[in-house]
C-alpha cells in the first residue's frame, strides 16, 4: 500500500469547539490527522465539524455521562476501526472560597475534569492494547501544581490528572501506549480575556516571558506528544506557561 493510500491516524480530542481544544484540533489536521472533536452541545459539535471540513467532524458528548462516552467511542471505532490518539481538553470551573463551595460544584468539577479523564481513558484502553500502539495527552493546567484561592476544586482535579497519567504510563507502556501531560499556564482564551485588568496585571507578574501564551503553544506541545518523535516520553508533564512556574 503506498503512502497515499494509508488510513490516516485517527485523534478523539475532547472539548474541541473553542480556545486550545479548537487550536489543537486545528494543529492535528494540519499535521494531518483526521479529528473528531466533542462539544457538549448539538450546536457546537456541529461547529466543530464545519471548522475541520474533510479534517474532521463534530459528536456531542457529556462527559461526565459513562454511558455516553462508551457509546461515542464505540461509534467512533465501529466507524474508523481505531482511535491512534485521545487527547483530553474538556475541562469546567466552579470558582469558590472553600467555605463556600457547595458540594455539587466541588463534584462537578471533579467528575468531568478527572473523572471524564478516567472514562475516556478506560473506553479507549482496549483498542489501543489490542494495536500495541496509542498516545494519550491530558490538559491539566498551572494551577494543578501552585494552588490557587478560590480553585481547590480544580486544582485537586488537575493535580489528579498528572497521577492519574503517571499510573497509567507505567500500566499500558509495555504496549508501547504513551500518556502525557500538557501543563498550561496563563493563556490568552475567552475565559482569560474576561478577566479584570488587576487580576491579569497580577499574572503577568508572575511570568518570566512577562506576556500570556496563545492557544496554538499548547497545540504545538500536544502536536509534538502524538508524533513519533516523542515515542520514546511517557509519564511526563510538560509545562507550558512561560516561566510562571518551573518545576
Amino acid at each position: 500500500m503506498s503512502e497515499q493510500q494509508q488510513p490516516r491516524s485517527i485523534a478523539l480530542v475532547t472539548g474541541a469547539s473553542r480556545g486550545i481544544g479548537a487550536a489543537i484540533a486545528a494543529e492535528l489536521i494540519a499535521q494531518g490527522w483526521y479529528v473528531v472533536g466533542t462539544a457538549t452541545s448539538d450546536v457546537g459539535a456541529t461547529a466543530i465539524g464545519e471548522r475541520c471540513g474533510d479534517g474532521g467532524e463534530g459528536l456531542a458528548l457529556d462527559i461526565a455521562d459513562s454511558e455516553q462516552v462508551s457509546a461515542l467511542i464505540a461509534d467512533v471505532l465501529g466507524r474508523h476501526g481505531k482511535i491512534d490518539a485521545l487527547i483530553n481538553n474538556a475541562g469546567i470551573t466552579r470558582d469558590q472560597l472553600l467555605m463556600r463551595m457547595h458540594e455539587k460544584d466541588w463534584q462537578a468539577v471533579v467528575d468531568t475534569n478527572l473523572g471524564g479523564v478516567y472514562r475516556t481513558c478506560r473506553a479507549v484502553m482496549r483498542s489501543m492494547l489490542k494495536a500495541r500502539s496509542g498516545r494519550i495527552v491530558n490538559i491539566a493546567s498551572v494551577i494543578g501544581l501552585t494552588g490557587n484561592a478560590g480553585q481547590s476544586n480544580y486544582a485537586a482535579a488537575k493535580a489528579g490528572m498528572i497521577g492519574f497519567s503517571k499510573s497509567l504510563a507505567l500500566e499500558v507502556g509495555s504496549r508501547s501506549i504513551t500518556v502525557n501531560v500538557v501543563a498550561p499556564g496563563l493563556i490568552e482564551t475567552d475565559m482569560t480575556r474576561d478577566l479584570p485588568e488587576a487580576s491579569r496585571t497580577a499574572m503577568l507578574s508572575r511570568i518570566a516571558l512577562g506576556r500570556m501564551g496563545a492557544a496554538a503553544d499548547i497545540a504545538k506541545a500536544v502536536g509534538f506528544l502524538v508524533s513519533p518523535a516523542a515515542s520514546y516520553i511517557t509519564g511526563e508533564t510538560l509545562h507550558v506557561n512561560g516561566g510562571m512556574y518551573m518545576a
